[in-house]
């Protein structure tokens, strides 16, 4: 199981992906899988936390050594039968570092569309296209930028990730 984990991690983060998905099929009830999750919290393991609701699984970097590009993992037990079950996990930032990122990407495209506007209404009026040209060029460099800031951040936080996947493994595995 451990090497079909890596392999779609890997193949995934060759892509341009900022938070890669994974799916396994497991042999196992999915009351046990949650269980065995909610004891492993309940010790209270010094490097990670995290919490259930509703059958998904958020696993988190303890708090002492979070920083602001440190990810989570969201795993999600589906019941597949009585016996079986089916685990999609999500790597990815924690929500507040997303929807930062997710706000931005929308305020830099609502910019562009309205600098499109005023380039299309100046060069209509035979006015100076400088201000409105140079911010069609310049947002588009913005995003571009965003983008590499997320992978970077990705980056630092692969051996976070790492942890992540190697507890989740020790818990499917017990």
């Amino acid at each position: 199981m451990d090497r079909k984990l890596n392999v779609l991690i890997e193949k995934r983060n060759s892509e341009v992906f900022l938070r890669p998905r994974f799916t396994i099929d497991l042999d196992k009830n999915y009351k046990d899988i949650l269980e065995r999750f909610s004891d492993e919290f309940k010790k209270g393991n010094s490097k990670i936390t995290g919490n259930i609701v509703d059958g998904h699984v958020f696993i988190k970097v303890c708090e002492k050594d979070e920083h602001f590009w440190s990810p989570q993992l969201h795993l999600e037990i589906i019941e597949k039968t009585v016996d079986t079950s089916l685990l999609k996990g999500l790597f990815g930032p924690k929500p507040a570092v997303w929807t930062l990122f997710m706000f931005i990407h929308f305020i830099i495209g609502l910019s562009f569309l309205a600098f499109c506007m005023m380039l299309y209404t100046r060069f209509s009026l035979s006015e100076s296209l400088f201000f409105p040209l140079l911010m069609m060029i310049v947002l588009p460099l913005i995003w571009a930028l965003l983008y590499f800031l997320g992978k970077i951040g990705k980056n630092t936080g692969k051996y976070q990730m790492r942890n992540l996947h190697d507890f989740m493994l020790q818990v499917l595995d017990d």
